[in-house]
């Protein structure tokens, strides 16, 4: 990601910690945790009025939908307690929680999380290489021998190409990204025969350990995507004086395997088809100018089940 878009990113994080403490404010007394958004906040600053203009568009667009379905932000009871708006540090992600947002009332034990997206639908943009052992790190079982020697020389062979710009390399299809998709494709599916929970285990590190609310602001369409990720039961919780007016299905995830393929006609893109609804896609691909010795993924969903909501909300 360049740093333009990161600090979009970064941004578009902030005009929602802004959106949600005017719309929160009247109903309860609301805390921005300050030490926690500071970067989010130097990377508002070095926005155009007009860009800044429309991400509060984007955040003022989903705010109601997130009131109907967790009625406990706004709920007024007696005890008054303070509602903690904070951002997530970026090593919590390598903890296992992918959320950006976070909306807490410590008084009831509550917690909630939203992961934010500007422009882009990724789930993660995890990298391949000569020391990245994607199966310890993704689903807890280390790769076998069998990996690493077929993978070992084409980064080494990336390795010795690193004044070559990517452009110029020559039989990359042949030589790089297929024998490499093909190496992590049997891979995990030698690791998913070997062990019944390494499908559960790498969606636990694709979609987090919590679960949250996914929120992805469109430009070109002037709206924001707000998708509902229910899968431990963590959200859409009824206040006492307050219930929710949007319910929020218990999604379930995979567990087992329907196809794991090749994308037709492609030589970067492998797919990932499972039970109860899940798709994924994984495309590989350079993510500088020039070569370097390690590959990207950029992993999206392709399908996902009826039970997780996806709400386009239009900018007002």
């Amino acid at each position: 990601m360049s740093s333009a878009s990161n600090d979009q990113g970064r941004a578009f994080e902030y005009a929602c910690i802004i959106t949600l403490e005017i719309n929160i404010k009247n109903y309860r007394p609301v805390f921005i945790d300050t030490d926690s958004t500071e970067a989010a906040k130097r990377a508002w600053n070095t926005q155009s009025k007009s860009q800044q203009d429309t991400l509060l568009k984007a955040a003022d667009a989903f705010v109601d939908t997130l009131f109907k379905a967790e009625p406990l932000i706004l709920e007024q009871d007696q005890s008054n307690d303070v509602l903690v708006l904070s951002i997530l540090k970026d090593s919590d992600a390598e903890k296992g929680d992918v959320r950006d947002i976070i909306i807490l009332r410590d008084s009831i034990n509550w917690k909630i999380g939203l992961s934010m997206k500007h422009n882009h639908f990724a789930v993660k943009h995890s990298r391949l290489s000569r020391t990245i052992d994607f199966g310890n790190k993704w689903y807890g079982l280390p790769c076998s021998s069998s990996y690493w020697n077929a993978v070992i020389p084409i980064f080494e062979r990336l390795g010795r190409s690193k004044n070559i710009a990517w452009r110029d390399m020559k039989n990359k299809a042949q030589d790089i990204y297929i024998p490499l998709l093909q190496a992590f494709s049997e891979e995990f599916s030698r690791a998913y025969k070997t062990n019944g929970t390494v499908l559960k285990n790498m969606f636990s590190y694709l979609l987090g350990i919590h679960d949250f609310y996914k929120v992805v602001a469109i430009g070109s369409k002037s709206l924001t995507e707000f998708q509902t990720f229910n899968l431990h039961g963590e959200l859409n919780k009824n206040g006492k004086h307050r219930k929710a007016t949007l319910v929020v299905p218990l999604a379930k995830l995979p567990d087992e395997i329907v196809c794991l393929r090749f994308k037709p006609n492609s030589s970067n893109t492998i797919e990932l088809y499972c039970n109860n609804g899940w798709a994924l896609s994984f495309r590989i691909h350079n993510a500088s100018t020039m070569v370097e010795p390690s590959l990207k993924f950029d992993i999206q969903f392709m399908g996902i089940p009826s039970n997780i909501l996806t709400i386009n909300c239009i900018w007002r």
